[in-house]
């Protein structure tokens, strides 16, 4: 009987040793889940990766603006931005500024001169860089700009803006010639009608 009671005895410390180890091993592992759960959000949030190629919208332009501003001068700016951020920058309109001559929306490019006229002024031969011009900048414009010239319809726009993306801006007219479709022809048509760079 003793024996018995012995064995009955080490059984029982046995399953008491037992039940405490799954106890605390279950304890542990919660605590161990809460903890995952509670990352600081520098774990979480990768910061942006530094060495991501720049878009052609990082690419940094001069555009000169005159006229009826309050601080005429070079401004730097990114392609993509308008005519309205250039007058923003040079301190907004004068009060005789004729702002129904200027076109807000349109989008700015490298050398590129904004002349704001005095209301009652009518701005007439503007060279191609100024804001009248009619040429289409190859490294800023979009698909329905590039489709407006002679010559270029919605595959020949898109394939311009694909080598665009894939290969940086256009240094010259002769960059033209290494986009898909488009030889030495097109080239000719579109010279007095495109500005690049």
């Amino acid at each position: 009987m003793l024996k018995t009671v012995k064995k009955a005895g080490i059984f029982i410390v046995a399953a008491a040793v037992m039940i405490l180890f799954l106890f605390l091993s279950r304890d542990n592992s919660t605590t161990g889940d809460k903890n995952l759960n509670q990352v600081t959000p520098s774990q979480t949030d990768d910061p942006p990766d530094d060495t991501e190629d720049a878009s052609v919208e990082d690419v940094s332009i001069y555009v000169d603006i005159k006229g009826e501003v309050n601080n005429p001068g070079v401004f730097e700016a990114t392609l993509g931005e308008r005519v309205h951020d250039m007058v923003q920058r040079a301190g907004g309109f004068t009060n005789e500024a004729d702002q129904t001559q200027v076109n807000l929306a349109q989008k700015v490019h490298d050398e590129m001169s904004i002349i704001v006229p005095t209301t009652g002024d009518v701005i007439e031969n503007v060279s191609n860089n100024e804001i009248g011009s009619e040429k289409v900048h190859l490294n800023s414009a979009g698909k329905e700009e590039i489709e407006t010239l002679s010559g270029i319809g919605p595959s020949k726009a898109e394939a311009i803006i694909a080598y665009r993306e894939e290969n940086g801006l256009f240094q010259s007219l002769e960059d033209l010639l290494k986009v898909s479709g488009i030889g030495e022809k097109t080239i000719e048509q579109l010279q007095d009608s495109i500005q690049v760079p």
